[in-house]
C-alpha cells in the first residue's frame, strides 16, 4: 500500500498543481493556471490575504492532489466578526480518490486556518457537484446556503 504525506507546496510543484486546476477549473487556461499558482507559492497570499496550497504525494514525490486554503473576510454562514479559512480548491486524481488523501488534505488545511486564528472553515461547491458535496458532509461541514448566480451581459 501506498503511503500518501501532505506538506505545503514547493515552488517546484507549480506545474504540477497547475495541471491538477486545468482538470478542476478548465474554463482557465493552463498558462493562467500556472502563473496564479506560482505567485500563490511564492508570496503566500490570495490577493491581500493569507493563502497556501497544501498537496499530497507519493513516497516518490509524485503529487496525487492539492488543496488551495485561504482567509476570507466573510463566508456565508459563518460569524461575520471573524476571518475564516475557506477552501478554494480542493483536488484528488479520480483513481486515487477514497484513499483518505482529501481527508488528510482537509485536516491540513484547517490547522492551516488555526493558525491562522480562524474558528471556522468554510467551502463551496457547483450545486450539481454531488460528489463533491457528499465528501465535505463526510468531513463535517454543514449547507448554509443553496444559492444560483445570474449575469446579463449590456
Amino acid at each position: 500500500m501506498t503511503a500518501y504525506k501532505v506538506r505545503q507546496a514547493h515552488a517546484s510543484d507549480h506545474k504540477a498543481i497547475a495541471e491538477m486546476c486545468a482538470l478542476l477549473w478548465p474554463d482557465t487556461s493552463l498558462e493562467e493556471h500556472q502563473q496564479e499558482v506560482d505567485l500563490l507559492i511564492k508570496s503566500g497570499m490570495s490577493g491581500t490575504l493569507p493563502g497556501a496550497i497544501l498537496t499530497s504525494h507519493e513516497d516518490g514525490g509524485t503529487l496525487t492532489g492539492f488543496l488551495q486554503v485561504g482567509l476570507r473576510s466573510h463566508a456565508d454562514g459563518c460569524n461575520p466578526t471573524q476571518p475564516v479559512g475557506f477552501v478554494e480548491g480542493w483536488f484528488v486524481y479520480e483513481h486515487l480518490r477514497g484513499n483518505g488523501i482529501g481527508k488528510a488534505l482537509m485536516h491540513a488545511a484547517e490547522a492551516w486556518a488555526r493558525h491562522h486564528g480562524c474558528i471556522e472553515m468554510a467551502s463551496d461547491t457547483w450545486i450539481d457537484h454531488v460528489v463533491s458535496q457528499k465528501a465535505h458532509r463526510a468531513l463535517g461541514f454543514e449547507v448554509v446556503d443553496r444559492c444560483i448566480h445570474f449575469r446579463k451581459a449590456l
